[in-house]
C-alpha cells in the first residue's frame, strides 16, 4: 500500500508489501455490497455508503452522514476538517468517473480513516491548481494538505483512494 504523509513522497508502510491491504480494509469491506449501514465495530464506529454514479446530491448527504458518526470523536475542528475532506474525495468519485462509488469511515478513539472507491482503474492526478480553474483541481491538494496521512490503493476493478486524520485534543 502506498502512503503519503503530509510533506512527504509516497512511502511504503511499515511491514506492509505494497499489495497488502491496511489493518480493517479487506476487499470484502469495500465490494460495495454492504449498503447505508453505520454498526458499531468492536470499539470503533463504522459507516459504510454507495453512492450512486454521478449523483452529486450524496456530496451533502456523505458530510451529514459522517458529521453525524463524528458526533463524539475529535476536536469540532477536526471534524469539519475530516467533512471537508470526505466531500472532496466523494465529489472526485462521482464526478471523474461513471460508475457508483463505496464511501466507507471507521472511527476509533483516536484515529479515523476514511476510504472512497471507485471502480475506475485510473489514479487520481495531484495537481497545482490555476487561477482559471475557479474552484476546480483543488480537492486532493487540501487532502495532501489536511490529512495526518492519505494514498490510492489498487484494487482488482478500481481503486480506493483514502485518509486516516487522528482526532486531536478534545
Amino acid at each position: 500500500m502506498k502512503r503519503l504523509v503530509r510533506g512527504r513522497v509516497p512511502t511504503t508502510a511499515a511491514g506492509r508489501s505494497p499489495t497488502e491491504e491496511a489493518p480493517g480494509t479487506d476487499g470484502a469491506a469495500n465490494d460495495g455490497t454492504t449498503d447505508n449501514s453505520t454498526t458499531d465495530n468492536g470499539g470503533g464506529a463504522l459507516l459504510r455508503r454507495t453512492l450512486g454514479r454521478s449523483d452529486l446530491r450524496a456530496v451533502p448527504e456523505a458530510r451529514r452522514a459522517l458529521r453525524e458518526l463524528l458526533d463524539e470523536w475529535g476536536a469540532p475542528e477536526r471534524s469539519q476538517t475530516a467533512e471537508l475532506l470526505t466531500s472532496e474525495l466523494v465529489t472526485n468519485a462521482l464526478v471523474h468517473t461513471d460508475h457508483d462509488a463505496v464511501l466507507t469511515a471507521t472511527v476509533g478513539p483516536k484515529r479515523l480513516r476514511v476510504e472512497v472507491r471507485d471502480f475506475v482503474g485510473r489514479r487520481p492526478r495531484l495537481r497545482v491548481p490555476v487561477a482559471d480553474d475557479g474552484t476546480n483541481g483543488r480537492g486532493l491538494v487540501l487532502v495532501q494538505s489536511l490529512a495526518d496521512a492519505w494514498g490510492v490503493r489498487a484494487l482488482g476493478v478500481g481503486k480506493v483512494v483514502w485518509f486516516e486524520m487522528d482526532g486531536g485534543p478534545a
